[in-house]
């Protein structure tokens, strides 16, 4: 897991090949004009996935885990809280995961609660476990969740 501003993105493009263009679509986009939802930027190696709603709290947030995307979750307007856990610690099942969305949730609770705030992203690879919309209930976000294929070719 990493935290940073997008200020300092550049150092870790050596990461993975898909960076340099997830953050380089972050910077240029103005996601206030975009609906909600999926929307396609590099066929399947990467897209960005644009929520906009209130938190929900750390009692209504869940742990997800991936294992084909990267998540780079940037806070547009917020701040958001994500809950994180190394995916290795998880135990508690919530809903089993399906190969074709990239997707399991697990019932466990965080280690701990990073604060995203406007202009800063998270990066979670398929070993983090993490809980997004974490902020409390009547706090209103727009976050764009950019999903960077691991196998980027």
């Amino acid at each position: 897991m990493i935290l940073d501003r997008l200020d300092n993105a550049e150092r870790y493009f050596p990461l993975n090949a898909g960076f340099a263009e997830a953050c380089d679509y972050l910077r240029r986009t103005d996601f206030s004009q975009m609906t909600p939802g999926k929307h396609e930027i590099d066929g399947e190696r990467l897209y960005v996935v644009l929520n906009k709603g209130p938190g929900r709290g750390h009692e209504g947030a869940r742990l997800e885990a991936h294992r084909r995307y990267i998540d780079i979750q940037y806070t547009i307007d917020g701040p958001d809280e994500i809950g994180w856990t190394p995916l290795k610690s998880c135990r508690q099942l919530h809903t089993p995961f399906d190969a074709e969305k990239d997707f399991g949730l697990f019932a466990d609770s965080p280690e701990s609660w990073i604060a995203v705030p406007a202009g800063s992203f998270a990066i979670f690879f398929p070993d983090d476990a993490h809980a997004p919309m974490g902020a409390s209930p009547g706090c209103q976000l727009l976050k764009a969740v950019m999903k960077v294929a691991v196998d980027w070719k």
